[in-house]
């Protein structure tokens, strides 16, 4: 039972960073934060993009909670499940970066899935990345990624719509 509950907070809080990241992803990335999501949207040769101040963001989010989890640094005031929210974040963050920057950005290694999950992840994202500027677009998410035939009819939709300007590679 020790285990047990730090665990399932662990977990949990992972659950909870894909509707984190799909929030603030959509709302924040594509809204008022587009100053420093736009060159994630755009080619270039750099090895670090502003959008990976957000990384930086989601480390203060992590620190921050070990923070008012431990007695050495709260005091009395500790609370200690914000020791495994805070793990939870940090594994999210992990767990994102090897995914979205390795996988799907090729940052790190090359690999294209051919099957399965990945490629599916690996399409929505790409998707993600059909359209032009910050309006309009679809799966925002990441580690649940949605059907890439349904994103693309979403896509064909938008443009037709006059809500988002859609790349002519993207086939929608």
């Amino acid at each position: 039972m020790q285990v047990l509950v730090p665990l399932l907070i662990v977990l949990a809080t992972i659950a909870a960073m894909e509707w984190v990241a799909w929030a603030s992803h959509k709302y924040i990335m594509h809204g008022f934060g587009w100053g420093w999501h736009r060159d994630h949207h755009e080619p270039h040769d750099k090895m670090f993009e502003k959008n990976d101040l957000y990384g930086v963001v989601g480390a203060a989010m992590s620190i921050s909670m070990f923070m008012l989890g431990s007695p050495l640094v709260a005091g009395d005031y500790a609370w200690p499940p914000a020791t495994w929210i805070g793990l939870g974040i940090l594994g999210y963050g992990i767990i994102y970066t090897l995914v979205h920057d390795g996988l799907v950005h090729q940052r790190y290694f090359r690999y294209v899935p051919k099957r399965g999950y990945a490629k599916r992840l690996v399409q929505a994202h790409k998707l993600h990345h059909a359209t032009i500027g910050k309006e309009g677009g679809v799966s925002f998410g990441f580690v649940l990624p949605q059907d890439p035939a349904k994103l693309k009819a979403e896509l064909k939709r938008q443009r037709e719509a006059g809500e988002a300007v859609v790349r002519e590679s993207a086939g929608a």
